[in-house]
């Protein structure tokens, strides 16, 4: 059962890196890619859909973390409470950008919020990066500086590259010049997922031996399995509908 839950655990932060990543890149590349204000609103018209569906696995990530390995869940938000409250930070700095860049008119309120946008996407990234360099040296509570500043330039490079590609794949020679197919926007997510699974894998022996036990992980199973497929589907039914045929350049009333 600690095995399955491993799984799990892997599966819901692999996947935040591999979806929020790309969400998190076009933030970081805001200001490059969106040299006029039409052009921002452009892009932020093709992530928004996403962000919340993308968001919801990190939560996901921190309910089996408290409910499976509550053990591991309080070393990190003790031993790494620095970075992880710069990670939540930055988190709702990007998201408030994105809720009001739109409830006022004015070029530079419109302009505030996009800053923010980008400054918290870096945040995010810089978070992560160190967050990531810590896992892998086993979770000390200051990674080495040349490791930290090591995994903060590849997660940094692989969400940009992601944002990058999915703005291509998602809005065709509009903002990046370039129309990328679904297999290159999937080569990306994979670039960007793999920095969490390096260190997750040199990981996962320590965090077999600190699982819950066998008894609360068969409870949580069962409050878990009913949910997944709608989770799953959810994903499923925000990529069909706000895919680039049917959303690209359709600015949602909420963002």
């Amino acid at each position: 059962m600690d095995v399955l839950w491993l799984g799990v655990l892997a599966l819901l932060l692999i996947g935040y890196f591999a979806l929020e990543g790309f969400d998190i890149g076009l933030g970081m590349l805001l200001p490059v890619l969106g040299r006029t204000q039409r052009d921002r609103d452009t892009i932020v018209s093709a992530m928004a859909p996403f962000v919340l569906a993308n968001e919801v696995w990190l939560v996901a990530v921190a309910g089996v973390l408290f409910g499976a390995f509550p053990e591991v869940e309080g070393r990190v938000l003790y031993g790494l409470y620095p970075l992880v409250v710069t990670l939540l930070i930055s988190w709702i700095l990007r998201d408030a950008g994105l809720w009001f860049r739109r409830r006022l008119d004015g070029t530079g309120w419109r302009a505030a919020w996009d800053w923010a946008v980008c400054a918290g996407s870096y945040g995010l990234a810089l978070s992560w990066g160190m967050i990531l360099a810590s896992i892998a040296q086993g979770l000390p509570e200051s990674p080495s500086p040349l490791a930290g500043i090591a995994c903060v330039a590849v997660v940094a490079g692989a969400f940009a590259f992601h944002g990058w590609t999915f703005a291509s794949w998602a809005l065709p020679g509009r903002v990046t010049g370039r129309s990328r197919r679904g297999g290159a926007l999937l080569v990306s997510a994979c670039a960007a997922a793999l920095p969490a699974a390096v260190p997750l894998a040199a990981l996962a022996p320590w965090l077999l031996e600190h699982a819950a036990p066998e008894g609360t992980l068969g409870v949580l199973s069962l409050i878990i399995a009913p949910l997944t497929p709608v989770m799953a589907g959810a994903q499923v039914w925000t990529w069909r509908t706000f895919g680039p045929k049917r959303a690209a350049g359709r600015l949602p009333s909420f963002f």
